[in-house]
């Protein structure tokens, strides 16, 4: 399994800046979610890597629980 890493920058302004690597596909926004709300939950801009065109893997856990379910 990839390592997927979550990075949190406070500029001196104030601004935050959250940088996601090792996530494929949209699941990124998944992955940031709660820690947007926890942020405040307004997002000024947000710019996609290469990485969230690729398709999207599950997680191990994820994926038996959806197989249970069909």
């Amino acid at each position: 399994m990839e390592l997927e890493e979550i990075d949190v920058f406070i500029e001196k302004d104030g601004q935050v800046r959250i940088e996601v690597r090792g996530v494929k596909g949209t699941h990124c926004l998944t992955v940031t979610k709660d820690l947007e709300q926890a942020l405040g939950g307004q997002v000024a801009k947000r710019e996609m890597t290469p990485e969230a065109g690729e398709p999207t893997r599950l997680p191990e856990c994820e994926q038996r629980q959806q197989s249970t379910q069909q």
